[in-house]
């Protein structure tokens, strides 16, 4: 009679198999982006953003955390801002971000005309 253990193959390809799946889906979690667009359109995203009002601007990149009527959520709620804040420091958060709201999600052409429009916000 055999002395091995006839279950330690698959003990060996199911850990393989789970280490396998943790580095494809840290792949995955790095690439989403590019993965969703098929990894085209990077300059056209841009162009986009440069054409697009603080409006739509604020669709595309802010409303996730500040809530679709500015009402806050993960991010602080924005109508009134303009009351509490002033528009410099409005500018500097949107260039530099604040917190976990990261730094670059406005183009830098486009800070001066996103902080007066939050600054607005009622």
């Amino acid at each position: 009679m055999s002395s091995r253990n006839p279950l330690i193959p698959f003990a060996i390809i199911a850990v393989l198999g789970i280490i396998l799946m943790f580095v494809f889906s840290f792949k995955g979690i790095g690439d989403h982006k590019d993965l969703a667009s098929g990894g085209e359109g990077k300059e056209e995203k841009a162009a986009d953003v440069a054409n697009a009002s603080p409006e739509e601007i604020y669709q595309q990149s802010c409303i996730s955390c500040h809530g679709q009527n500015y009402e806050g959520g993960v991010g602080p709620q924005l109508t009134g801002i303009g009351e509490k804040v002033s528009l410099d420091e409005i500018k500097d958060t949107l260039k530099n971000g604040r917190g976990t709201m990261p730094p670059g999600l406005v183009p830098d052409e486009k800070i001066d005309e996103m902080a007066d429009w939050v600054s607005k916000l009622k």
